[in-house]
């Protein structure tokens, strides 16, 4: 049994590298509006990618980072989002263990939220739609692991994301949209199904905006931008919730420890 469980972080971890391959693909496919079928590209000449050339993380190093057909540089995004999957799905493991549900939901948790992460740090897009399919089958997938009966998760459902709305939604009026955009509401909207418990909605929101002002902060510190240049704010908000997902409760406790 402990080795069977031992395959758990190794599985994830490799399950990890194949989703984010995957998560690379949809972000660029997303973007250009195209389906998400058929076989993967060189988004530079365009020539079809051969499948010894497409493995997780190894493919780019054995291709010292240049496609086969063209010689142009892959860009280091590719196996970065590929190892921070797969070591986030083997963190994952490490914090659910074979709680299958929770596991599960995890991993797709992560999947949106590395998606997300990408199209705001490159395009200052959020994809919405992509939030409204995963959020759904989280809130499914929530309803089989939360501790309590279904009325009061949905209620819970209800009463948290209309308060992340209502958060993201103030702040948008409040700014004319210059603040935040209209997808980081979705996206508010996306956390309360992820989080439908305000502690660790409030982790990750507060831990998002601390980190965004240090951000911040020590940009305009070294000139790189003004007060008034605007950040991906989807870029924080997605790596608070990883910081909640995994140590919400923890960092909950501990503040309200304070007081």
């Amino acid at each position: 049994m402990e080795g069977y469980y031992s395959l758990g972080p190794v599985f994830s971890f490799i399950f990890g590298l194949l989703i984010g391959s995957f998560v690379n693909c949809l972000a660029w496919r997303l973007y250009k509006e195209e389906t998400i079928l058929g076989r993967s590209y060189c988004p530079k000449c365009l020539k079809k990618i051969k499948w010894y050339d497409n493995i997780p993380l190894l493919s780019f190093f054995l291709l010292k980072g240049k496609c086969r057909a063209c010689s142009q540089k892959i860009s280091w995004q590719y196996p970065l989002v590929e190892l921070a999957t797969g070591l986030l799905f083997y963190l994952a493991f490490l914090h659910f263990g074979w709680s299958l549900w929770l596991l599960f939901k995890s991993f797709v948790i992560i999947a949106i939220l590395i998606l997300v992460f990408i199209f705001d740090w490159r395009w200052y897009l959020i994809p919405t739609s992509s939030l409204l399919w995963g959020g759904g089958i989280i809130a499914i997938l929530g309803a089989f692991a939360y501790p309590f009966p279904l009325t009061y998760y949905l209620f819970a459902l209800v009463v948290i994301i209309s308060l992340a709305i209502f958060f993201f939604g103030a702040q948008y009026l409040i700014t004319k949209g210059r603040g935040i955009g209209e997808g980081d509401i979705w996206l508010g909207a996306f956390l309360g199904v992820v989080f439908p418990n305000i502690r660790e909605l409030s982790v990750a929101i507060l831990s998002a905006y601390l980190i965004g002002a240090v951000v911040g902060l020590g940009l305009m510190a070294f000139k790189h931008k003004k007060w008034s240049s605007r950040l991906p704010l989807g870029v924080f908000l997605t790596i608070g919730a990883l910081i909640s997902l995994f140590w919400g409760q923890q960092l909950a406790a501990w503040y309200l420890s304070l007081f």
